[in-house]
Formats: structure tokens, C-alpha cells, sequence
């Protein structure tokens, strides 16, 4: 049976948690992690991904040998940044639920998952369960759309299959994720004064205005979705605008319907675009459309029949437990991770509120995915 020793527990997650880590700001929580996996017995290294993304640090990878079984080796991962406010993040506990003291998010999102893997991890020292390959990933700058993963240096990591720690609730697998797209459009119209000669400007705004409107937006289908997220442009309300900048994303499960979404708003602001065209003093003025599209994400489709899933499952037996398969809707460091060939699911933490101030995360959750966490390395 496993046996959690709770009060380390909260030590380690209110340790974690009182480091401010937000992205790019990763130092001193990534100095405390190598020195905690190190007195695990495990080896770790760096790699540069700091280099490449302006980072503090790079992506850590800690290694836990085998105990003389011979088996397929298991990735845990989790990220190390939090999103802001952190600086001054104080964690208090009250009633078995941790929350911060201030007006910071308490850092749940991630640091529920990094205790609980080192929470494991100790329990498979000090019980001696055995166990094969044991490599833990913990990348930065998730929270800056996974740029941690993205430049990982997948050449040190081993491991074909993989569990991340990085959603709500608990006893919930998550094996689907959306592909997603950014987009960025400039709008270029012609400015002139709005009091006196408005006839001589095409504006920029009306156009953006017209464009966003035709667009299919928000929930498209169960499966996809898409926003406009910034609007930036003129200069003044005493003159035509002539340019405005928008920013939005689309997501989906299907790719194609990814592409037919991102095509659908490109098509409407140039179709805007077109029909605000015409003619001032005898020459022809048009609004232009500059269009950037780059591919945020991929898809994430881990089948049900998937070994890591049936371990997870069997694990969940053991301790008389049944968790819930789920769709995400957003992407993780999971969905880079499949990419590169490593089939890895999202397990539940029990954060909640994360990306607030109101953030928190209860003791016997943590407990709870540990418990889960344990059963998964004895049977993997």
C-alpha cells in the first residue's frame, strides 16, 4: 500500500511554491530542483534551451535508474514557470488547502505536479519499489507557449511513453488536445483628418470592424474554436486610421478543420478589405491585408488502447479507482511531446483557479495523485 508521508509533502509544495518563477525568471527554482532531484539519486543535466528562448535556465532532465528491472522507461514531466503576478508569492495552508497570501497566484500550476513527482519519487526510494527507468522533464517557459518543449533537446531524453502533470482535478487523464494556429493581421487603409477632409481617409478600423464581424468565432463545432484576442490601431480620434494590427487563434481537433477555420478568417478581412476599396480624388485607394499564420501546436490524439493509458487505468484499479478520459482544449507540453514521438497523457493535479489570484490547491488531492503516481511506476 502506498504511504504518503503528507507532511513532507506540504513542505515540499510550500517550498516550491514560495519561489517566484515566472516565465523566463526560471534561475532560482531550477537551481533548488537540481539540487532535490540530485539528493533523489538521480542524474541530471541542462539543457540550452535557455540559450535559445532568453531564459534563466534550460529544460531539466533528471534521470532515475533502474532498481534491476528491465523494462520500457516512464517520462514524468511538469513546468517549472507560473504565469504573473508572482513576485512576492507567499503560499499559506489553511484547513488543507494551500492559497496564496497575496495578490499573486499561488504557482499550483505547475508546483502541485512538481511536488507530487518528488513526493513519488521519494516513496519508490524509501519503500523500495521496484521500478525501471524513471526520467523526469521539467521545461520552462511553458506558460509562453511551451517554448520549453519546443526547444528541448529530445536527443537526451529516452523514454517513449510519458505522463504530464499539468491540469485540474484528479483522477482525469486528458489524451486529446486541438492543434492550434496563431494569427496576425495588418490592416492598412490611408489616414486623413477626421474633422475637416474624412471623405480623403479609408479607415483601417472600419475594415478590421467589418472583417471581424463576418467571422465565424468562439465555439465554431465540438471540436473547434476561434477568437480575436488584440485590436491595436490609430493614433488619435481627430484622424482616419490608417492602420490596425488584430491577433487571434484558431484551435481544433481535425486538422482540416483547423485549416478550413484559419482560411475562413483570412478570407473575411480580405474580403473587408476589398470592399472598403475606392475611389478619392480619382485614384483608386485600397486597404491592404498582411497575413501571418504559424502553427502554435499540434494535435494530440493519444488512442484509448494506448499502453500508457492501459497503465494508467490498471493503476487506478489497484487503488479502486476509475478515472475519467477527457478532451482538452487547450495545448500543453504534452502535445509537443507526442510530436517527437514520446505517447504521453495529462493527469489531473488537483489545481484549481489556476491562472488567478485566487488559485489554490487542497492537501488530500495532492495526496491522492501521488497514491496514483506510485501505483504507475510499481506496475510500468
Amino acid at each position: 500500500m502506498v504511504m504518503v508521508n503528507v507532511e513532507r509533502l506540504k513542505k515540499e509544495f510550500a517550498r516550491q511554491a514560495g519561489i517566484a518563477s515566472p516565465s523566463f525568471r526560471e534561475g532560482e527554482i531550477s537551481r533548488y530542483l537540481v539540487e532535490r532531484f540530485r539528493s533523489l539519486g538521480m542524474s541530471v543535466v541542462m539543457d540550452d534551451a535557455g540559450s535559445a528562448i532568453g531564459s534563466e535556465s534550460g529544460n531539466i532532465i533528471a534521470r532515475l535508474p533502474a532498481s534491476g528491472k528491465d523494462c520500457e522507461p516512464l517520462l514524468l514531466s511538469a513546468h517549472m514557470d507560473t504565469v504573473v503576478p508572482a513576485d512576492g508569492v507567499r503560499p499559506v495552508l489553511v484547513d488543507g488547502i494551500f492559497r496564496s497570501a497575496g495578490d499573486t497566484v499561488l504557482g499550483a500550476d505547475d508546483k502541485a505536479g512538481l511536488a507530487e513527482i518528488v513526493e513519488a519519487l521519494e516513496i519508490v526510494k524509501e519503500q523500495g519499489v521496484p521500478h525501471g527507468i524513471i526520467e523526469v522533464v521539467v521545461t520552462v517557459c511553458e506558460e509562453k507557449g511551451l517554448l520549453g518543449a519546443k526547444h528541448l533537446d529530445y536527443s537526451k531524453v529516452v523514454s517513449r511513453r510519458g505522463l504530464a502533470l499539468d491540469t485540474s482535478g484528479t483522477d482525469r487523464v486528458i489524451n486529446t488536445a486541438p492543434a492550434a494556429n496563431k494569427m496576425r493581421f495588418v490592416i492598412t487603409g490611408r489616414e486623413s483628418h477626421a474633422g475637416i477632409d474624412p471623405e480623403k481617409g479609408v479607415s483601417a478600423i472600419v475594415a478590421a470592424a467589418t472583417g471581424i464581424a463576418a467571422m465565424r468565432l468562439g465555439r465554431i463545432d465540438y471540436e473547434t474554436t476561434a477568437n480575436i484576442g488584440t485590436i491595436q490601431g490609430g493614433s488619435a480620434t481627430n484622424i482616419i486610421p490608417r492602420q490596425v494590427v488584430l491577433e487571434g487563434e484558431a484551435r481544433s481537433h481535425d486538422p482540416a478543420k483547423l485549416q478550413t477555420q484559419t482560411e475562413h478568417m483570412l478570407a473575411c478581412l480580405r474580403d473587408a478589405a476589398q470592399a472598403s476599396a475606392r475611389s478619392i480624388g480619382g485614384e483608386q485607394v485600397s486597404v491592404s491585408v498582411e497575413t501571418q499564420v504559424v502553427s502554435d501546436y499540434p494535435c494530440m490524439a493519444v488512442s484509448p488502447d494506448a499502453d500508457i493509458l492501459q497503465l494508467v487505468e490498471r493503476a487506478a484499479r489497484q487503488l479502486d479507482r476509475v478515472v475519467a478520459l477527457c478532451d482538452g482544449g487547450g495545448g500543453s507540453d504534452a502535445n509537443i511531446f507526442n510530436a517527437h514521438g514520446i505517447e504521453t497523457v495529462i493527469i489531473g493535479t488537483g489545481m484549481t483557479d489556476v491562472h488567478t489570484v485566487a488559485e489554490s490547491v487542497h492537501v488530500a488531492d495532492m495526496v491522492r495523485v501521488t497514491e496514483l503516481l506510485v501505483e504507475i511506476i510499481r506496475l510500468a
